[in-house]
């Protein structure tokens, strides 16, 4: 994978791996866990179903491939689906973990790496098919999104803090350009050129993004996919779940 692109090939993806592809143009991306045998574990937003409480059920159309394809829980978000579903017609990226800060910041778009180290893929795989028998609490675009799930499985970290934005890299490049728009106006007396504005504009923008990566946050904690499922829930009780976490920064 290059600074430019994390595009890869099937044949390169591993068990465990986090996986995203584009949708609406690349207006955003969607993100999962590949956990082997051509199958996504994956977060999304989805409708309420009249299918009985106690069955779980498929959210998508019928699969060609895969007759459980699109099976969820009743009330949960966290769908196992088959690649060629999850990608619908699109390309295939690897999100990428353990980068210097200077690759993180040379890829100015959000949503493809993080300065965290990942975990085992076992450990990686045990967590999205714990949370796909479970959930994952309630889908919310900026604090608990598709990316949120996916660094979640791979790193085991959430955020203590509520107000603002989650752990997904794409999110906080929406508040960071605005952000980097807004702090750099005052300086645009001190600096007439148009040059000059707009480096200072893609400087704040890359340190808020990088600001709010969670390999450099010092409100995160390390907390249990076990330790989720018992609190479930816990998008809206998330500090009774973290409090008897060990803080790691």
């Amino acid at each position: 994978m290059g600074l430019l692109s994390n595009r890869v090939e099937r044949n390169e993806i591993k068990p465990g791996d986090h996986i995203y592809t584009y949708r609406a143009v690349f207006a955003y991306s969607h993100h999962g866990i590949f956990v082997g045998s051509s199958k996504v574990v994956h977060f999304t937003r989805v409708a309420t179903s009249s299918t009985s409480n106690h069955e779980a059920h498929s959210v998508t159309e019928a699969c060609p491939t895969f007759p459980d394809c699109g099976l969820r829980q009743p009330g949960s978000g966290v769908v196992l689906s088959c690649i060629d579903c999850f990608l619908n017609n699109g390309s295939l990226y690897s999100f990428e973990y353990g980068v210097s800060p200077s690759v993180f910041l040379a890829k100015v778009r959000g949503g493809t790496c993080t300065t965290a180290a990942s975990d085992p893929s076992e450990t990686v795989i045990h967590r999205a098919m714990h949370l796909f028998r479970n959930g994952f609490g309630n889908y919310d675009v900026f604090q608990n999104n598709c990316e949120d799930f996916a660094l979640y499985c791979k790193t085991g970290l959430l955020t203590v803090e509520r107000l603002g934005v989650g752990r997904s890299g794409q999110a906080s490049s929406v508040i960071g350009a605005p952000l980097a728009a807004l702090l750099s106006s005052p300086l645009k007396l001190l600096m007439p050129s148009p040059v000059g504005v707009a480096t200072m504009t893609a400087g704040m923008y890359c340190i808020s993004r990088y600001a709010t990566d969670i390999g450099v946050r010092s409100d995160v904690v390390k907390v249990s996919v076990e330790e989720l499922s018992i609190n479930l829930g816990w998008g809206s009780d998330q500090e009774n779940v973290v409090s008897n976490s060990q803080q790691i920064r």
